[in-house]
């Protein structure tokens, strides 16, 4: 006893240091595995910058660009500017959720983001005294250890191979204990919809009031398969899809950093073929420049995904445009000899014509366009109707389908390409409509001609007939009263200033005599309205309906309607009314 005053200088030499704590914390919970041999010391382990083009490993072994430029700051996060500054002003007021569920496309940074969160939360900075930031230093322990992916209070669980009511289970347990070394213990749950319902049902209570240490958070690809009981405990975030332009001048850096030349046009081509995922990018990027061996063209960008040249998609679309069956054939031939997928033929088609249909709506270019490719678009746009560019895209999309389903796809491609010439050949539906018109000038207009018909004669004062007096009360502003006149009502006898109606509603005792007054201020004439349950015309709704049926029964009788209308079994005779009337 008398050398217990010395006691607690020996202990403030001889701190545990993290790494020790946490070897404990790992005894404490999965049992001592016996004498190993003694860790380093943390001074021992290189400090990771968040630089935008970190230095290969110094043991040599390579790393996949997608890997070596994982984002180690929100800082470096690109494309979720709306998810950072919610993050950033919730660390800041303290407005941290316990549970958060990131979901997206595959690449664009959900797990990169959980493990930012993991250090942002856990973060003590240079000097060991900071709180939450959403700068995290990167070198302290908790920043270092959680980036090397072994902080004992992170813990990242993959949840389509731990699928189980028994894995979530072995979490539940686990939650009670505080953390060993963190400010925070953090559950990464990575495809979380891939739990079977028993685990999350097992997991709603822990969810909804987990321990003040402990935090969760999600990520998946599929949220419409996560239970909204699960959803409703989560704040969540959204990760949308990568804008190529941003893309592009992230590869550029990443090329820049790794001193490899790469085309702007190679460029620009992977960002579009990874359709707003960075690590499909990066993946891309990587197996480019080891097809270039330092110098990355577009050519070989183009050959590597099987793309097709841009070039060669004008002139075969411009082939078809002008019906050269002989000329697309042979540059379809030409296209399967350089390997060209026959898809990636018509998607390419797709793009030029969706660039020409934007051109013509006056939208804005892509900004990854070049110059000849906007000029191109414009040009095409002049020389389509709308009508052939919507008949074109859907055309395209059915060769498309051809195209996957059938045995041989470029047998396919053909014939979708052929289709495509000989209806660029076909009228307009609109010319051919025009012609009916014309030829049927003369016959019946309908509606007014039958009312005409049951009109009187021997009326000298306006309105001359029925349906002018339809359009003299609502001309006057009585347009419930004309609605009435013209859908409720039947003609039985027209001899102003006598009218008689067959009600096909109820109209109410007072119809009449307020129809009188009305027509009585309109013509200065006293009128005489009756209704009776006599026989009487259809009203003008009625005629109206059957002149159009009749017009429609017309127009389909016609051998060049009949002849589209069997090209195209899909077809639909669509009535518009006459802007001019």
């Amino acid at each position: 006893m008398a050398d217990s005053p010395d006691e607690p200088d020996e202990q403030d030499d001889e701190q545990p240091s993290a790494a020790d704590l946490e070897a404990a914390g790992q005894a404490a919970m999965f049992g001592d595995p016996g004498p190993v041999a003694p860790l380093p010391p943390p001074t021992a382990v290189k400090a990771v910058q968040p630089a935008a083009a970190p230095a290969p490993a110094s043991s040599g072994a390579y790393r996949v660009l997608a890997r070596k430029y994982r984002p180690q700051s929100f800082a470096e996060v690109i494309g979720q500017d709306a998810m950072v500054q919610t993050l950033a002003n919730a660390i800041a007021r303290g407005r941290i959720a316990h549970a958060f569920l990131l979901t997206g496309v595959r690449g664009v940074g959900k797990t990169s983001t959980a493990r930012l969160i993991a250090k942002a939360l856990n973060c003590v900075g240079p000097d060991g005294q900071g709180g939450p930031t959403i700068e995290p230093c990167g070198v302290c322990e908790p920043c270092r250890a959680i980036a090397e992916g072994r902080h004992i209070d992170i813990v990242e669980m993959d949840a389509a191979s731990h699928t189980g009511v028994d894995d979530v289970r072995e979490i539940i347990d686990a939650v009670r204990y505080a953390s060993v070394s963190a400010r925070y213990k953090i559950y990464i749950i990575d495809e979380v919809h891939m739990l079977s319902k028993q685990a999350f049902n097992a997991l709603l209570k822990t969810l909804e009031e987990p321990p003040e240490h402990v935090k969760f958070i999600f990520a998946t690809t599929e949220v419409n398969k996560v239970p909204v009981t699960v959803l409703s405990r989560c704040q969540r975030f959204d990760l949308r899809r990568i804008a190529a332009d941003k893309l592009a001048a992230h590869f550029a850096a990443v090329s820049a950093a790794e001193h490899v030349e790469v085309e702007g046009e190679a460029l620009a081509m992977i960002a579009k073929a990874s359709e707003g995922s960075a690590r499909d990018g990066l993946s891309m990027l990587d197996q480019a420049i080891a097809h270039g061996a330092g110098v990355v063209t577009a050519d070989q960008v183009r050959d590597m995904l099987g793309l097709a040249d841009r070039g060669r998609i004008r002139r075969l679309l411009q082939s078809i445009l002008e019906g050269q069956a002989t000329a697309a054939l042979v540059q379809l031939d030409d296209a399967h000899d350089l390997g060209i997928d026959p898809t990636q033929l018509l998607r390419g088609l797709l793009i030029s014509l969706h660039s020409a249909t934007r051109a013509k709506a006056g939208a804005s270019p892509d900004a990854l366009q070049s110059a000849e490719e906007r000029a191109s678009a414009e040009e095409m746009a002049k020389a389509l109707s709308w009508g052939n560019i919507h008949r074109l895209w859907q055309m395209l999309l059915k060769g498309l389908t051809d195209v996957d389903i059938a045995p041989d796809p470029r047998e396919a491609a053909a014939m979708a390409i052929l289709r495509l010439i000989h209806a660029a050949e076909l009228p307009d539906p609109s010319a051919i409509l025009a012609r009916l018109s014309e030829q049927g000038a003369a016959a019946p207009p309908g509606a007014s001609s039958a009312a005409r018909q049951g009109s009187s004669a021997a009326a000298v004062a306006p309105p001359r007939d029925f349906p002018a007096l339809v359009k003299l009360v609502e001309d006057a502003g009585k347009r419930i009263l004309a609605q009435q006149l013209h859908d409720q009502v039947g003609l039985i006898r027209f001899e102003p200033p006598g009218l008689a109606l067959k009600p096909l509603r109820p109209l109410g005792a007072d119809w009449p005599r307020e129809l009188a007054a009305v027509l009585k201020s309109l013509t200065g004439t006293g009128w005489q309205v009756t209704l009776s349950d006599d026989s009487g015309a259809p009203s003008l709704l009625d005629q109206e309906k059957m002149a159009e049926e009749k017009v429609r029964a017309d127009v389909l009788a016609d051998p060049l309607v009949s002849a589209v209308t069997a090209a195209f079994p899909d077809a639909e005779l669509e009535s518009h009314p006459n802007q001019g009337a």
